[in-house]
């Protein structure tokens, strides 16, 4: 009897614990919903509804509209998961809402994003907050129901759409969609995505599978941002990196945005890009390749998806410029969307294109260097301050046509690709003058320039590459360390000492511990390389001529150019620092050089071997020479005239007894 007691007395006890631990483990997730701050809904209110009969009239109870986008975690009910994303899964859910005067029902997909460090969820929440009422005003973006948190996860409740295009691409024979539906597509794809970059929102996720198709087969993108939204989040698991899209489909720029980048409007142009080469072959971008090898093919090699031909001109050209590896020469959407536009009713017939509008692309390049697409992003008006554009990396000074001007006049007919009229100081009439060879100038800066940062910034580099400059003085600069452009006033930068392809650098001497890896010499002094590359940020790519290096070694190294100075022939003191410069320029000057300096050595000690030898042999056969005159009166004797005398008269003596 008593261990019967015993036995139950231990089984309430474990009962006891278990409910225990259930209920802090749940009232930990509540405590975590339960930290999000939620705004107060909007009480309702009552009004009298007339009907008809002003003496019977009837009282409603009206709900506001959503104006808050947290949704109760209770009023959604998971069922089952469709699909699996970089950053999360993604359920198909039963969303109840209900009120005095409704009861409804939504099915909705969730998107469940991975966990998220705990004091990262109220920042995420925020971030959507800010933007939820804009996206629901948009009609190419997915319809958005709100915001919750499950089982200490961000679920993101949106409108369910029974397809995408890339079901669509997946389940057609071959692939490949219909031009005129590709063209439609693009057109409404360029829609949705304007109108999230007029919020100020990247995508930075393009892909087919995101490109969901309501009931009228029209394009409605389903990922409204979040990678962007995640930039400065951490997961909660160490092992989980964030990574700004989907590999196949990612810009250069995208898989290091601090080092290679920074990430912009443009960003989102290399993912349509992708997204159309796959409407139109029907494969996926870099298919069948590893991360690593897909990192490798646009990062390192930049190289660039196949394209196929046979295109309309305008379209053919605007894909072609999605893949531009600068993302400064990448055409903006609002290209995009005209070249679609202008090339959707036009025919095929006799081998050429009909129908393609009145507007071509005008190849705007009267200064070296700079793609069309990157010149068509300026747009002068009358009373601009500008001057002649510098070419491109040009390591020379070069004298401007116009060194600053003003513009009075502009060319009607020019759609951004004609002449303007320039007032110079001095000149009476003014200048025609093509608008390509022309850049804006407020405050003294243009867009290209190289800038500093008055007030040094310990987390990114203080030295940067002017982006793009507005008429009130508002800047926009890359900087290495940032992932998106920096963004301030003119009158917190200075103008930099800039860097051009082809210039030799080495670090300075007040580096010790670089940004980036750096090679050493042999005696332990930083190595000289030569720029071979500029990123938009400034980061410097560097190669090392005078490096020998063997396998798959990399011979290119990253630089800040806030740490480097340039070395040329002036810089380097005296024939020794001459000839070292001359050794940084390619690996093969000292191996020569020891070369021809045993070849040199060598020679001259054969030469002096020779003179040697030369002079022994004139004095043997000079004593020679002497011997035989001593030894004249005994010339029948043979050999015996050189012999001493001693030996030569034994010689005679036995001769003459024979």
């Amino acid at each position: 009897m008593l261990l019967l007691l015993l036995g139950l007395v231990w089984l309430i006890n474990n009962q006891i614990f278990s409910d225990a631990n259930t209920g802090l483990e749940k009232k930990k997730k509540e405590e975590m919903a339960g930290k999000i701050k939620v705004a107060k809904p909007v009480a309702s209110f009552e009004y009298e509804l007339f009907e008809g009969d002003p003496d019977h009239l009837r009282t409603v109870v009206a709900t506001p509209t959503q104006t808050r986008p947290w949704i109760d975690p209770a009023s959604l009910n998971l069922k089952h998961r469709i699909g699996r994303g970089p950053f999360g899964d993604v359920w198909l859910a039963t969303h109840h809402q209900s009120a005095d005067d409704f009861d409804e029902y939504h099915e909705v997909a969730v998107k469940m994003l991975l966990p998220l460090k705990e004091d990262c969820t109220q920042k995420f929440v925020d971030k959507f907050e800010e933007l939820f009422l804009k996206c629901r005003e948009f009609q190419g973006v997915c319809w958005l129901h709100g915001i919750s948190v499950i089982n200490g996860r961000i679920c993101i409740a949106m409108k369910f759409y029974e397809g995408s295009v890339g079901d669509r691409i997946a389940h057609l024979k071959g692939g490949k969609l219909p031009l005129p539906n590709i063209l439609r597509y693009g057109i409404e794809l360029a829609k949705g995505i304007l109108e999230l970059h007029s919020i100020g929102l990247l995508v930075l996720n393009l892909k087919p599978f995101n490109f969901l198709l309501n009931d009228h087969d029209q394009l409605i993108i389903g990922d409204f941002g979040i990678p962007y939204l995640l930039l400065g989040i951490s997961f909660s698991d160490s092992d989980v990196a964030l990574r700004l899209g989907t590999p196949n489909y990612m810009a250069p720029e995208q898989w290091e945005p601090e080092v290679r980048g920074p990430i912009s409007f443009e960003t989102d142009t290399w993912g349509f890009g992708c997204s159309i080469v796959e409407m139109l072959t029907g494969i996926q971008p870099w298919f069948g390749k590893s991360v690593e090898e897909i990192y490798h093919s646009v990062v390192i090699k930049q190289e660039k998806p196949y394209i196929p031909s046979g295109l309309p001109p305008a379209v053919e050209n605007v894909i072609n410029g999605c893949f531009e590896y600068d993302f400064r020469s990448r055409p903006l959407m609002t290209d995009i969307l005209e070249a679609f536009e202008r090339s959707q009713n036009a025919v095929y017939s006799d081998g050429e294109w009909i129908g393609l509008g009145n507007r071509a692309l005008t190849e705007r390049s009267s200064v070296k260097g700079y793609t069309a697409w990157y010149l068509l992003k300026d747009h002068l008006q009358v009373n601009d301050i500008v001057r002649s554009r510098k070419p491109l990396n040009a390591r020379r000074p070069r004298t401007l046509d116009v060194p600053e001007g003003t513009v009075v006049g502009l060319d009607s007919d020019s759609n951004r690709s004609g002449f303007v009229l320039v007032k110079l100081p001095g000149l009476h009439n003014p200048l025609k003058v093509q608008e390509s060879a022309l850049e804006r100038v407020t405050s003294g800066l243009a867009a290209g320039d190289w800038v500093s940062l008055k007030d040094a910034n310990t987390n990114h580099s203080s030295v940067g590459i002017l982006h793009s400059v507005q008429r009130d003085g508002s800047l926009a600069v890359g900087f290495i360390g940032l992932e998106t452009l920096w963004t301030g006033k003119s009158s917190e930068v200075q103008m930099a000492k800039p860097y051009y392809i082809g210039q030799f650098v080495r670090l300075k001497a007040n580096v010790f511990t670089p940004r980036f890896e750096w090679p050493s010499k042999r005696g332990g002094e930083w190595a000289t390389g030569r720029i071979l590359q500029v990123l938009p940020n400034g980061c410097l790519v560097v190669g090392f001529p005078g490096r020998l290096v063997f396998g798959n070694e990399s011979n290119s190294f990253l630089a800040d150019p806030a740490e480097v100075e340039v070395v040329s022939f002036d810089t380097c003191p005296g024939m020794v620092g001459k000839y070292q410069h001359i050794e940084d320029y390619h690996w093969s000057v000292r191996p020569v050089a020891i070369a021809l300096g045993l070849f040199t050595t060598i020679k001259l000690g054969l030469s002096v071997g020779r003179n040697v030898s030369a002079r022994l042999q004139k004095r043997r056969r000079n004593s020679m020479q002497e011997g035989g005159h001593c030894q004249d009166g005994q010339a029948g004797s043979g050999n015996a005239g050189w012999l001493p005398s001693p030996v030569a008269n034994m010689i005679s003596a036995a001769a003459s007894a024979r």
